[in-house]
């Protein structure tokens, strides 16, 4: 029997990165998944990937920084498959925008990254937690960063955003610990996604000093995170909730 047998998760960010991989992965393992994206034509193609594997996966065009798009993504899940028990936050678009100081971002800008980095995650809970509650229980998986830990200069929005989904993380975990909803939190390092991979392949001594910034004296890879989002969800990790976990 698979671990995720029977069980329905929805994954924001889903198309590619560490959703990506957190789709395939669920699936793999019993999942029925909805990848909630905004880029449908790498989402189609992440699910058509997990269906020749022998899983189950739909797609939904969702901006997580609009309200009435989140709704829509949750009820389209139910809609599916008639309950929710995983739900992983993960989906985030930097924009030339985000980047700089209290002095150079606009207001608009700060609005709009907190939107996806932080209210989604507000706002994902809201409409999520009831059908979690209906299904006995469920579990909840924020992705924040190793930049909610450890600030870099200029980056203002990133760090506020990232360090708030670790908070929200824990208050969540408190709320809905008594309904069987645990809430967890990963604070990924520098993980080598393929647009990563696109990049560092023209600068391999780039990567390499990346890579001696670790123990292991490498970089991450997607798999590594969805790995630990599987944990997360999994009856293996009953008894946790509310940590950061670093990656």
């Amino acid at each position: 029997m698979k671990k995720f047998a029977g069980k329905v998760a929805i994954v924001t960010g889903g198309a590619a990165g560490i959703g990506g991989a957190s789709a395939r992965l669920l699936a793999e393992h019993g999942a029925s998944v909805l990848i909630a994206d905004i880029n449908t034509a790498e989402a189609q193609a992440n699910a058509e990937t997990i269906r020749a594997r022998g899983g189950t996966a739909e797609v939904t065009s969702t901006n997580v920084g609009r309200h009435e798009e989140i709704a829509a993504m949750v009820q389209t899940a139910i809609d599916h498959w008639g309950r929710l028990d995983i739900l992983v936050n993960n989906a985030f678009s930097p924009t030339d925008e985000s980047d700089g100081d209290a002095i150079a971002v606009s207001e608009d800008a700060w609005d709009a990254g907190m939107a996806t980095l932080v209210k989604a995650h507000f706002l994902a809970a809201k409409y999520a937690v009831p059908h979690m509650r209906a299904s006995g229980g469920g579990s909840i998986v924020n992705i924040s960063s190793v930049h909610g830990l450890l600030m870099a200069p200029q980056k203002l929005i990133y760090e506020a955003g990232k360090s708030a989904v670790i908070g929200v993380t824990k208050q969540m975990a408190i709320d809905f610990g008594p309904d069987g909803i645990r809430v967890n939190a990963i604070c990924p390092g520098h993980i080598v996604t393929e647009r990563q991979k696109e990049r560092w392949d023209a600068n391999p001594s780039g990567l390499r000093y990346f890579e001696d910034q670790y123990p292991v004296r490498r970089t991450g890879v997607p798999l590594d995170i969805a790995n630990a989002v599987s944990f997360l969800c999994s009856d293996e990790a009953s008894f946790i909730t509310g940590p950061c976990a670093r990656r």
